[in-house]
């Protein structure tokens, strides 16, 4: 059963709440980031926590690569109950063609695929993918490392992938299935969705949909070394190997990027953190005793942990007020993002059929019928501020806001269970337009008006 984390106020945890506010400031002073929620938790409390409307507490968020650090943690205790061995080849785990693989490939182990150190340069999800759409784990390992693997880190999400399938292979279970029992329901975080390929194998490397709190509680759990409740949760010890440094990143031009590799987790300036494409961050901070979580859209996320630098580290430091706490709370419990402008109607539509990008038709009732050709939606035009829509109607929980203007239709789509907007234009010529302004990063069919909603069903 869902169980929340405690609360607390900022100044009684130590935390100075008008510095963790100019934090907030930064986020949302940054022309390029949507920012959709931030949490933080410090002694094992939440002392600050927000979410910007239209996206709220309850909703789950796709967290891209930050999937891998809850990946890894499963590996943790699929290594403790003798599923695999971190010292294991991959290539054992897969009898069926190991012996068509290339040498090097079979010299690939468990420790080096955690450490994305299984030798290539480069990451080879689309050369997976391409050249073995049914079994991307072959398809991965028929490429032969160029380095000896252990030796040379690159990005590759095939090498979490295999992992996660010999996981899965050994557990007869999903992710979501094998995480439950062991991760998901001790730490009482609710329903949570993988995305799967092939149907039944959870990607591990993406793809996973949970909430903010569910983030920051596995970020606590590893900051406590394992320990949940006063039990040793996780393993004895996987946590210090999840954040121990097994691989130098010198080459990342970032330089939040190049401190180093873990176990799915990156080596920071401070601390360690797992991360997700597009600004989903759990950071975690040993000498602070604190875990930040963030979700949002930004195409640059090394001002994001620039900012928690600046402004986090210092608010961390203490001299908080109660005063302060409560302006901080006011703060968080009014955020919201703007929404776009526009008339709800106008006397003659110029056109009420469009295509191009996608397909809309203006209805009867007002509501505009956006389609890709797969997925289609029903989307009301000209509310006041964000209209949610998640019904029967919305093929993905969508907010839209927008209407007319002049002659033009603009239409500003949130897709809820993700990073993703969506900026519709439907020009008098009858041309339709449509903008991701940070563009869905697709592993299998998909179409753009899905765009990453929560696979069904939750587990």
């Amino acid at each position: 059963m869902p169980t929340s984390l405690p609360r607390s106020t900022p100044s009684a945890e130590g935390v100075d709440a008008e510095a963790f506010g100019r934090f907030v400031d930064a986020l949302e002073a940054a022309q390029d980031i949507d920012p959709h929620s931030v949490m933080l938790v410090v002694h094992g409390k939440v002392v600050a926590e927000g979410w910007w409307a239209p996206y709220t507490a309850e909703r789950l968020h796709l967290l891209y690569s930050l999937s891998k650090t809850f990946m890894s943690t499963a590996a943790g205790f699929a290594v403790a109950e003798g599923l695999l061995g971190l010292d294991d080849a991959v290539a054992d785990h897969f009898p069926a063609f190991r012996d068509e693989l290339p040498e090097r490939s079979r010299r690939i182990r468990v420790r080096d695929a955690l450490a994305m150190a299984s030798g290539h340069h480069q990451d080879m999800i689309q050369a997976a993918v391409m050249t073995d759409p049914a079994e991307p784990v072959r398809g991965f390992l028929l490429h032969e490392p160029e380095s000896e693997p252990g030796t040379v880190f690159a990005y590759n999400q095939p090498a979490n992938y295999t992992v996660a399938a010999i996981v899965q292979q050994a557990a007869g279970t999903d992710l979501v299935g094998y995480l439950r029992p062991r991760l998901l329901d001790p730490l009482g975080i609710g329903p949570v969705s993988w995305q799967q390929v092939p149907e039944g194998r959870s990607i591990g490397f993406s793809g996973l949909h949970a909430t903010t709190e569910a983030i920051a509680k596995l970020g606590l759990l590893h900051l406590r070394d394992g320990v949940w409740e006063g039990e040793q949760l996780l393993p004895a010890g996987w946590a210090e190997a999840t954040r121990t440094r097994h691989i130098g990143t010198d080459a990342e031009t970032n330089v939040d990027w190049a401190q180093g590799y873990g176990y799915q987790v990156w080596m920071a300036r401070h601390g360690y953190r797992g991360d997700g494409a597009y600004g989903q961050f759990c950071v975690i901070l040993p000498e602070q005793d604190a875990v930040l979580v963030t979700t949002m859209a930004t195409d640059d996320m090394q001002q994001v942990l620039d900012a928690a630098w600046q402004h986090v580290l210092p608010a961390l430091g203490g001299g908080g007020t109660a005063e302060a706490d409560d302006a901080l709370a006011a703060r968080l419990g009014g955020l919201a993002l703007e929404p776009s402008a526009g008339e709800p109607a106008i006397e003659r539509p110029p056109v009420t059929t469009w295509r191009g990008d996608v397909a809309a038709e203006l209805q009867e009732d007002g509501r505009v019928r956006l389609s890709d050709g797969v997925t289609a939606l029903l989307l009301p035009i000209g509310g006041d501020g964000w209209t949610v829509v998640d019904d029967d109607t919305a093929a993905s929980p969508v907010a839209v806001s927008g209407g007319w203007r002049g002659d033009v239709l603009h239409l500003d789509v949130l897709f809820l269970e993700s990073p993703h907007r969506m900026d519709v234009q439907l020009a008098p010529d009858g041309t339709a337009t449509a903008t991701f302004r940070t563009q869905p990063l697709v592993l299998g069919a998909s179409t753009p008006l899905l765009a990453h909603r929560a696979p069904l069903p939750l587990g």
